[in-house]
């Protein structure tokens, strides 16, 4: 199953190093920028489960970086942990105003920080916020996230993968789990190509698509292009080679099932 995935922002070179290394030797992948800017922009191009943020930065202000954060559609539901120096009331109350989900102050406990953001990302999840598999927002946020932006005048896509099942009952849950996020991640790095603003959620094993793009033809294709190009990674050089799985094999039931790709609808119930 895919790592869960955390972005560090912090400019000090030794909490930075410490954390790195603690967050990797415990399974995580850990993004890391040094300024504000860089981690927005790794925030909203490789879409972290959770970001660690400090808020004394060379460039901007922690406080600054969570309100852009929490104002961009791809970024807006990602779990947020200040930490920082400042433990004064105000301090918190501010962050906390602005959406972080929790606050710790150096110096702090590396086991409590774990606890912390193993918390978050848990929460976000047993709450129905995020889909563990994916990372992306589902249940009632896609519902009223989609319902706003068709009233401001987006456009839906729905994004389903023909093939998934018969891919889970071949190579395993853990598998196909690899491969929802990563048919997630794919959605997520077109969108992040063409707009800053596009949101994307999953319900089940659809994924939901709000746009304002003009050309809503050339953006289907791309997602399905890119997906296309990269799905045979997942599959046996066997497999790959003959462009599928045969199922069933020897009985009066035996199929032949190709390899997975997103079938695409533009008019359905969220």
């Amino acid at each position: 199953m895919a790592q869960y995935r955390l972005l560090l922002v912090e400019d000090d070179f030794d909490v930075a190093e410490m954390l790195l290394m603690y967050f990797q030797s415990i399974g995580y992948e850990v993004l890391h920028a040094d300024n504000g800017a860089d981690g927005i922009e790794i925030a909203r191009t490789k879409f972290p489960n959770l970001i660690l943020l400090d808020i004394m930065l060379p460039d901007m202000n922690g406080y600054d970086i969570c309100f852009r954060l929490r104002n961009m559609s791809l970024t807006k539901y990602i779990p947020t942990i200040f930490l920082t120096q400042k433990d004064e009331r105000s301090s918190i109350v501010k962050g906390l105003e602005l959406g972080a989900d929790d606050y710790i102050t150096k110096p702090f406990d590396i086991d409590e920080l774990r606890l912390r953001v193993e918390g978050s990302i848990k929460r976000a999840t047993r709450e129905n916020l995020h889909e563990p598999r994916t990372g992306l927002p589902t249940g009632q946020l896609v519902v009223e996230e989609v319902t706003a932006r068709v009233q401001r005048g987006a456009q839906v896509l729905y994004f389903d993968l023909e093939g998934f099942d018969a891919y889970t009952d071949t190579y395993s849950f853990i598998a196909a789990s690899d491969v929802l996020y990563h048919a997630g991640k794919t959605i997520r790095d077109v969108l992040s190509e063409h707009s800053s603003d596009d949101f994307v959620g999953i319900n089940g094993q659809t994924f939901v698509v709000a746009t304002d793009s003009k050309d809503l033809d050339a953006l289907e294709a791309k997602i399905k292009q890119r997906f296309n190009e990269q799905v045979r990674a997942f599959y046996t050089f066997t497999d790959a080679d003959r462009g599928g799985i045969t199922l069933d094999v020897g009985t009066p039931q035996e199929r032949f099932v190709p390899l997975m790709a997103f079938k695409t609808k533009r008019e359905a119930s969220v």
